[in-house]
């Protein structure tokens, strides 16, 4: 796989690094590398990644049920930031996600991630709703989510 191509990605090896990733990027509620495996291993998963330097620089992770999917998470090195790689993996994963007859895909993203909401936003999310103290803080803090929509 050529440099920054992204690929379907699955197995242990892949969840190792999805957690080493995930936990650089959400370091309040770092999903472990047992909770990716278990994802991974549902034939309902759709994973992508981008590489760089030899290294897992960003991913995606849906569900897909029916005719929806959900973003589970997308999560880019810090390291590797602005520089399109979740715009990238947002537009392969839609497509992809196309390809399977998806229609409908949700995805919660917390109020205090403004960079987050902007990266949906351009992506073509929309916002439907809510969901009130949905995410946990290190510090006790619930933080509210907002559900955002695209339709494929």
């Amino acid at each position: 796989m050529s440099e920054g191509a992204a690929a379907v990605a699955t197995g242990p090896d892949a969840a190792v690094a999805f957690a080493a990733v995930h936990r650089l990027c959400f370091a309040d509620e770092p999903w472990d590398a047992d909770v990716f495996a278990c994802l991974l291993s549902l034939p309902s998963s759709l994973a992508l990644v981008e590489h760089r330097q030899g290294g897992l620089a960003g991913f995606v992770l849906c569900r897909l049920a029916a005719d929806e999917a959900e973003v589970l998470t997308c999560a880019v090195d810090p390291a590797w930031r602005r520089r399109g790689i979740g715009s990238r993996l947002l537009a392969r994963v839609m497509a992809a996600n196309r390809q399977r007859g998806i229609r409908h895909v949700f995805l919660e993203v917390a109020v205090d991630t403004p960079a987050a909401q902007a990266l949906y936003l351009q992506c073509g999310f929309r916002p439907v709703g809510r969901r009130r103290q949905y995410y946990q803080r290190a510090d006790g803090t619930g933080v509210d989510a907002i559900v955002m929509r695209m339709d494929l």
